[in-house]
């Protein structure tokens, strides 16, 4: 390994207190769930847990792992970064349907005494109605990305510890906020038709593209940064800026590409259902209902 790169994994310290809350969520969950499993077996199937724990897991690689010791050094890592936190970990956490493990998982008093308070306010119900629409879903995602890769903000990120936490905590928030119309846990509500979700995802791309294609072709460092940071594996500033901009267009297309096909198919075995449904009808004898004549108009 080149000595630069020893010398950031040498910088890398344990993060105990991230390390301690993803365990404290962890045991949350898995106590809930437990619970909600010896009540109902087929409540929440196991592949939702594993889902649950698999994101958490990436949160803590995303934030605490010695990957975070060459973020400063390398746009790809400060990438691979940004795409767990806002484009992989929150569809895997809310896979799990975590809300209802964790209201189980939690301390009985806590939930009834201080969720239960907030949750009751009327303000905090419409807010959260607001909040989960899904074009403001849509719009938070979108001005959290392009908003965070402007050159300024993000330098501010990499100069100011306490920046560079509301930087991570913004893009886990909005990919939280963006995924939750598409996965639907409980306990949300349809807003649109899921056809529209289509629609959503698609949009979704625009943004990611713009700024990956620019990051892709630009023949300039847009980070300046990056341009006095040691290069612990030898690539270019450039060259490390094309490979960044290059991962998320791809990752972000094959991910949202993903639901967007599990959608299709669903919504195209539905239709047939119903399509189905007058010919199961009509071979085993006419529908409750449809006894009319056969020159009768059908609607």
């Amino acid at each position: 390994m080149p000595p630069l790169a020893q010398n950031a994994l040498q910088s890398w310290t344990f993060p105990v207190w991230l390390t301690l809350a993803m365990t404290l969520a962890g045991f949350a969950y898995l106590r809930g769930w437990i619970h909600l499993r010896t009540a109902n077996a087929k409540v929440i199937p196991v592949w939702r847990a594993a889902s649950f724990f698999f994101g958490l897991f990436l949160i803590w690689v995303a934030l605490g792992s010695p990957l975070t010791s060459f973020d400063e050094e390398l746009l790809t890592v400060h990438m691979i970064q940004h795409l767990l936190l806002m484009t992989i970990a929150p569809p895997l956490i809310l896979l799990g349907a975590p809300v209802m493990p964790l209201l189980h998982g939690l301390p009985r008093q806590f939930v009834q005494t201080v969720l239960g308070s907030v949750f009751r306010l009327p303000a905090a119900q419409r807010a959260g109605k607001i909040i989960l629409q899904p074009a403001v879903c849509w719009l938070a995602a979108s001005a959290t990305l392009v908003g965070w890769h402007v050159p300024a903000a993000f330098t501010l990120g990499l100069q100011s510890e306490v920046w560079h936490v509301a930087e991570h905590a913004c893009f886990l928030g909005s990919g939280f906020l963006f995924w939750w119309p598409v996965v639907q846990p409980w306990p949300s509500v349809v807003a649109w038709p899921r056809w529209g979700m289509l629609l959503y995802l698609f949009l979704a791309t625009l943004p990611c593209d713009i700024l990956s294609g620019f990051l892709v072709f630009c023949d300039r460092v847009v980070y300046p940064s990056y341009l006095t940071a040691p290069r612990p594996f030898g690539i270019s500033a450039l060259e490390d800026q094309q490979c960044a901009g290059a991962l998320m267009w791809t990752c972000v297309t094959l991910i949202y590409l993903l639901p967007a096909a599990i959608l299709t198919v669903q919504l195209l075995t539905e239709r047939s259902g119903w399509e189905d449904e007058p010919l199961r009808s009509n071979q085993h004898g006419s529908a409750p209902g449809q006894n009319e004549p056969q020159s009768a108009e059908v609607a």
